[in-house]
């Protein structure tokens, strides 16, 4: 319980924090913080360690537990950081599948920025004020679709998990260029010329045709762009079908 209660305290109260105990001049929490985030961005989830971080603050180990208490809350405080600053959409006055796409876009950007966020568990985010802002806006985006609060919740999850799952493909792809090994693309062009030797496509003629049709109009075997755009919509006309029916009988009573 107390450990659980200084993590609020930290992403909370930061300054009051703080104020508890005499501190390196200079030096904040927020610093803490900021600096863990540049190091994720720049180099990946792995490469952000309480040694690390006071290294690239230019001080000892030991000073930086006076801030933050262990690895686990810095990554807390980091996540809740960016969805603090996340750009939000004004949503008033949309269509609700426009606003869903925004919200779908805004966690898919973030990604984007933050390709680290996908390596830490979704089930227990941050309980801090960029969470509830981010959960507030996000839930708002389903105003006047007809549902009730378990159903708007169990919505938002269903559409943010897609998005999370749609990004971390993306993320993968990009993190093994990135380390040199060889894309999906790549993979395929070696692949490819070996499989047509040994396949069959008479005796398995739809993944010949399917396979050939899909390869040609996206140039790949796998498209993240395309897969997010499909998918999206697919997961908004599930929607379509709970909001259509919720309204419904609304409009009925």
């Amino acid at each position: 319980m107390a450990e659980a209660r200084r993590t609020l305290d930290l992403l909370w109260f930061p300054e009051a924090a703080e104020r508890k105990r005499g501190r390196r001049p200079g030096l904040t929490v927020a610093r803490v913080v900021e600096t863990g985030i540049a190091l994720a961005d720049a180099e990946g989830l792995d490469a952000v360690s309480m040694r690390r971080v006071a290294n690239e603050l230019g001080v000892v180990p030991m000073t930086l537990y006076t801030y933050v208490p262990d690895k686990a809350t810095l990554l807390e405080l980091m996540l809740d950081r960016v969805y603090l600053a996340m750009p939000r959409v004004a949503l008033p006055d949309r269509p609700w599948r426009e606003r869903l796409a925004a919200i779908a876009g805004e966690n898919r950007r973030l990604v984007e920025e933050h390709p680290w966020v996908t390596g830490l568990p979704a089930s227990r985010p941050p309980l801090g004020p960029g969470l509830m802002a981010k959960y507030e806006h996000e839930l708002r985006a389903f105003d006047d679709c007809g549902l009730d609060d378990v159903a708007r919740d169990s919505a938002l999850t269903f559409l943010i998990g897609f998005v999370q799952s749609s990004a971390r493909a993306a993320v993968e792809e990009r993190a093994a260029a990135g380390r040199g090994h060889e894309t999906d693309w790549e993979w395929w062009q070696e692949r490819g010329p070996a499989l047509e030797v040994v396949f069959d496509q008479h005796a398995y003629p739809t993944a010949a045709r399917v396979g050939a049709a899909a390869g040609e109009a996206l140039g790949a075997a796998y498209d993240p762009d395309h897969a997010y755009a499909f998918g999206l919509e697919r997961v908004l006309d599930g929607l379509s079908i709970l909001i259509n029916t919720e309204s419904g009988r609304d409009a009925g009573r």
